[in-house]
C-alpha cells in the first residue's frame, strides 16, 4: 500500500472541494420566468383561437345572406308585361284597336268577369263556367263554337275538349285570359274587349315577345298555318264593357 505524504493529501482534498464547488454553481435551477417565456399560458392561446373564430364568423354570415337587390321578382302570370307596350293601332281587319297589357285599364265589370273566368278555369270544373254565361238569353247568349247555336254551351265546350273532363278546353281558356287584350270598337254598339290581343293584330307583324305569347297557346306548326291563313284562327274571348261574356269561339 502506497502512502501519500501529508502535503500531497492536503492538496488533493483542496482540489476535490474546488471541483465540487464549481459543479454546484453550474447546475443551479433556471429562473421561473424562463419557462413561462418558452410556453405561453393557456388563456393566451385560447384568446388567440377565439379571435380567429371571430374574424371568420362575419364573412360566413354574409355568404349565407341573400343580397336584397338580387331577389327574384314576383311572378305575374295573369298580366303579361313582357310584350310590346302598345297603346293603340289597327287590327288586321282595319278596325280601330287599342292594345292593353294592364287589366286595371279595363272597366270594373270587365275586370270582375275576367277574374271569375280565370278562377273557374283554374278549378278544373267546366260547370263553374255556366253561371258566367248568358245561357238562354237569346241573341245575348254567350256564343261558343258549335254547329247548333241553340245547344248548351257547356256541353259544346265539353265535346270540343280533347279529354273526357273538359280539362283541355279550360287550360286553353286560362292561357288565353293570361295574355294582354285588345279594346275593339270603342264608342260603338260592337265595343268589346278581346283576349288574346294578337287576335286583333296582323299575324305577320308580331314582334318576338308577341310570338312568345302566341306560342304559349299554339304550336309553331299552328303559327305557320296562321301565317298561311292570314290571321289568328284559334280560340278567343270577348267581354262587353258592361261585363257580359259575349263569345268564346275559335276561327277568324
Amino acid at each position: 500500500m502506497r502512502i501519500f505524504p501529508g502535503n500531497a493529501l492536503t492538496c488533493s482534498i483542496a482540489s476535490f472541494a474546488a471541483v465540487t464547488l464549481f459543479l454546484g454553481s453550474t447546475v443551479l435551477p433556471l429562473p421561473a420566468s424562463a419557462f413561462s417565456q418558452l410556453n405561453p399560458p393557456a388563456p393566451q392561446a385560447k384568446d388567440t383561437v377565439q379571435s380567429a373564430q371571430q374574424k371568420n364568423e362575419k364573412p360566413i354570415e354574409q355568404a349565407l345572406e341573400a343580397p336584397a337587390n338580387n331577389a327574384l321578382p314576383a311572378p305575374d302570370p295573369l298580366i303579361n308585361k313582357q310584350a310590346a307596350q302598345s297603346s293603340g293601332g289597327a287590327s288586321s281587319t282595319g278596325k280601330s284597336v287599342e292594345f292593353l297589357y294592364d287589366i286595371d285599364k279595363a272597366p270594373e265589370p270587365v275586370k270582375k268577369l275576367r277574374t271569375a273566368i280565370v278562377e273557374a278555369a283554374a278549378s278544373g270544373d267546366l260547370e263553374r263556367l255556366r253561371p258566367l254565361m248568358n245561357i238562354g238569353a237569346g241573341l245575348k247568349q254567350t256564343q261558343v263554337t258549335a254547329d247548333d247555336p241553340g245547344e248548351d254551351p257547356i256541353k259544346t265546350l265539353h265535346d270540343l275538349s280533347g279529354d273526357p273532363d273538359g280539362i283541355e278546353i279550360l287550360s286553353i281558356l286560362l292561357d288565353i285570359m293570361s295574355t294582354g287584350f285588345a279594346h275593339v270598337g270603342q264608342g260603338t254598339p260592337d265595343e268589346v274587349y278581346v283576349w288574346p290581343y294578337f287576335a286583333e293584330k296582323d299575324i305577320k307583324t308580331l314582334s318576338t315577345p308577341e310570338k312568345v305569347d302566341l306560342m304559349r297557346i299554339v304550336t309553331a306548326g299552328d303559327y305557320a298555318d296562321m301565317l298561311e291563313f292570314g290571321g289568328y284562327n284559334f280560340y278567343r274571348v270577348g267581354i262587353t264593357p258592361d261585363g257580359r261574356w259575349k263569345f268564346f269561339t275559335s276561327g277568324e
